[in-house]
């Protein structure tokens, strides 16, 4: 008998963050990924009071962590709830997009919002398949049909974009720069 030579992949980077497998079925694949992106969203968070997050990136850009923030939960409840499970979700914060900040809320209250909204996804999804279908809403294509997979593809694009500017913000606001 021989011991294989490989030695086991990690599941968690040193940071915290999940790390999606390098090989396996496509779901897994898509769901790690878009964790992993949440994971760097939270990471780019991480140690940064109320007042810092607020920190917009520059002129004349408003762009802050915590408009990222309410941002991406408001796009986890339109593609989950809206989209691919047709329900009739309200907006969660005063401006739709999720960018404009209230002064009472804190970044603890919008990433419990946001981590609500994942947690919600996530039991939308449970049991549906890649090639399960939902609407689109509202926009340019509204009432065009979309696959779950390309939900999750798409997610995992809208993540990593934000996630750069994330970098740029949390760069900005303190000198922290990587993943």
């Amino acid at each position: 008998m021989t011991a294989d030579p490989s030695p086991p992949v990690p599941t968690t980077l040193p940071d915290g963050r999940p790390l999606p497998r390098f090989t396996g079925e496509e779901r897994p694949m898509l769901e790690e990924w878009l964790d992993h992106q949440r994971g760097t969203l939270a990471l780019k968070c991480a140690g940064l009071d109320d007042a810092q997050v607020r920190r917009a990136s520059a002129e004349p850009s408003a762009l802050t962590l915590l408009g990222l923030v309410q941002h991406l939960a408001e796009v986890e409840r339109n593609w989950f709830q809206r989209v691919i499970a047709g329900l009739d979700a309200p907006p969660l914060f005063e401006d739709r997009g999720g960018f404009a900040l209230d002064p009472a809320r804190g970044l603890d209250e919008a990433l419990g919002v946001w981590r609500r909204e994942v947690a919600r996804g996530r039991e939308l999804c449970a049991g549906l398949t890649l090639e399960d279908t939902g609407r689109i809403v509202e926009g340019p294509v509204a009432g065009a049909e979309v696959g779950l997979r390309w939900v999750l593809i798409h997610l995992v694009e809208e993540y990593a974009r934000h996630n750069g500017h994330a970098d740029l913000l949390r760069e900005r606001i303190d000198g922290v720069t990587g993943t």
